[in-house]
């Protein structure tokens, strides 16, 4: 099985969550990924970091072993009609309400969405403990785990 941890669960792993590494070590045989998205959330956390250089290197060194997406134009399709059909099913019916209304309101980021697509794109297994994964799920089915 292919797994695509969120950045909460790469925090996990990185801070010592012994039930998250556990989870991992079990999944040996599978293969561990991220999406280019969660790995600039994990630097972000760094460079914000009153450790900046030695954050800097626990990330780079997790993220050695860990395969990477990139977004691609097919990403970027899938991303569009994913945000699209979010925007349809959860935005207010009415007209005047729903002028008003954007993604961000309705309680999604763009991160989770190009995540999901990344998922979408290359049937994986996404591991993530955003509540906001199980609202995108009633639009688009899409495999999720949560290891917390």
């Amino acid at each position: 099985m292919s797994y695509l941890l969120d950045t909460n669960h790469c925090s996990d792993i990185i801070n010592g969550n012994l039930q998250v590494i556990k989870a991992l070590t079990t999944r040996a045989d599978s293969t561990i990924s991220v999406s280019i998205i969660t790995y600039a959330e994990l630097l972000y956390m760094a460079d914000k970091s009153e450790r900046v250089r030695e954050n800097r290197k626990i990330v780079e060194t997790f993220l050695q072993d860990t395969d990477l997406y990139l977004i691609d134009e097919t990403t970027a399709n899938i991303y569009s009609r994913l945000k699209a059909n979010i925007f349809k099913h959860f935005a207010p019916k009415e007209k005047a309400k729903r002028r008003g209304a954007n993604i961000y309101n309705l309680g999604f980021t763009d991160h989770d969405l190009w995540i999901v697509a990344t998922t979408l794109q290359y049937n994986l297994t996404l591991v993530s403990a955003d509540s906001d994964m199980e609202r995108i799920r009633q639009v688009q089915l899409f495999s999720l785990e949560s290891w917390r």
